[in-house]
């Protein structure tokens, strides 16, 4: 199959584009989390990395949590619903997918230390989740 072959038809299955979309807007929103965490990082003294780590990576996923919401709802979705309940549950789909990130975070700190490669690893963590509930649930269509 040529790879000509291949683009056409994922970009003629609806559910595959938008989750190419998604992780395009997810890189985006990962480079914001990431500057974020750099910079709150880079600024908290060697001492205080360690104990604030929960409240830095949580401000980082959250700022880049709200680029990712209107991107996705411009572009991904192309959403036309009501977007204040949308950014409601966009919000909440945040929270739940935050504590799954800081759960992960919490585990895999004692063996990869506090830095940036437990921040990847537990931020992964929460993209499978983030897309469907937004996907079926913040986005959805009416039927």
């Amino acid at each position: 199959m040529s790879s000509q072959t291949l683009v056409r038809r994922i970009a003629q299955r609806r559910g595959l584009r938008q989750f190419v979309k998604f992780g395009i807007v997810g890189f985006s929103g990962l480079a914001v989390n990431f500057v974020i965490f750099t910079i709150i990082q880079h600024y908290t003294p060697r001492e205080l990395q360690q104990p604030r780590l929960i409240l830095d990576n949580s401000i980082a996923f959250l700022s880049g949590g709200v680029s990712n919401y209107f991107l996705n709802r411009a572009w991904t979705f192309r959403s036309s619903g009501h977007a204040v309940k949308q950014g409601m549950q966009f919000i909440a789909v945040s929270v739940v997918a935050l504590l799954i990130d800081n759960t992960v975070l919490h585990f895999v700190e004692p063996y990869l230390g506090p830095g940036h490669k437990s921040w990847f690893v537990a931020t992964l963590s929460a993209i499978v989740v983030n897309f469907f509930v937004n996907k079926y649930w913040t986005f959805r269509e009416p039927s």
